[in-house]
């Protein structure tokens, strides 16, 4: 065998691999600076600093009523979408006929399909509905969007667990559910924990599909920066693209928290 190639012979490929990740992130990161500015145009390196913007963020209905609107329909979705994942990765791992494989495909069909053409669809039919704008057609329509990853997630999860942990439980007279409440829901938790954090960003992060069905005191942010990013550069946009990075990296953090802390127990606890 080969010797093993040592950490100094590999400095040059360290050095190209951080030079590719300051490239990709820098743009996003370029954006916190630029809240603090005090200029009404959106100036990098600021020439002043000020938190004005953050201020006029809290203080602006347009924008603070929007954010609020956006996490509870995150929350909504998380709550929806996470049973729902749980639940449909369930029956597919255990199903093994030619319908639940189809299944699995139109669960997964909001990741293939172009979200514009989502929209569109969707917009059609909460016309016809006469939903639009309202509250719980605009969570269902994200719910529709993050059950594919709770489904993803979940399905990993449940791959890698012994199944028969579970029989043994039936077999001592758990029910299905109870036996998959107290033996194999604990063992996959992280991925379920996982699935129900991607739902939650991939909530808050929508704005395609928000474009066309959310309207009115149901405004989502992202549609609010959309609009102002159209009408007038607003330097506000800085300040909740600062704020939703902080969010997603909390979330990340979160998620990766969780997973060690999970990797640290005893397989039987």
């Amino acid at each position: 065998m080969n010797a093993l190639v040592s950490h100094r012979r590999r400095i040059w490929l360290y050095a190209l691999a951080a030079l590719v990740v300051l490239f990709l992130v820098l743009p996003v990161l370029v954006v916190i600076p630029m809240s603090f500015s005090d200029s009404r145009m959106l100036d990098f390196p600021p020439r002043g600093w000020s938190l004005r913007w953050y201020e006029r963020f809290f203080t602006a209905l347009e924008w603070y009523g929007a954010l609020l609107v956006s996490l509870k329909l995150a929350f909504c979705t998380t709550l929806l979408a996470t049973p729902l994942g749980v639940a449909a990765a369930y029956g597919i791992h255990h199903g093994r006929t030619a319908s639940v494989r189809l299944a699995q495909t139109f669960l997964l069909l909001p990741l293939m399909v172009p979200h514009i053409i989502l929209a569109i669809g969707i917009f059609y039919i909460f016309v016809r509905l006469e939903i639009l704008g309202n509250f719980a057609g605009i969570a269902l329509a994200h719910t529709m969007l993050a059950l594919p990853f709770v489904v993803v997630t979940v399905l990993a999860g449940l791959r890698s667990f012994d199944m028969s942990q579970e029989l043994v439980a039936r077999s001592l007279g758990c029910t299905r559910l109870r036996a998959f409440l107290t033996v194999t829901l604990p063992q996959i938790r992280t991925s379920v924990l996982s699935g129900a954090l991607f739902a939650f960003v991939t909530s808050l992060d929508e704005v395609v599909v928000s474009l066309f069905i959310a309207a009115g005191d149901n405004a989502t942010i992202t549609k609010v920066m959309f609009g102002s990013l159209r009408d007038e550069i607003d330097p506000t946009l800085s300040t909740v693209s600062t704020l939703l990075i902080l969010g997603s990296l909390a979330v990340v953090v979160l998620g990766m928290v969780s997973a060690r802390h999970r990797g640290g127990q005893a397989p039987g606890a």
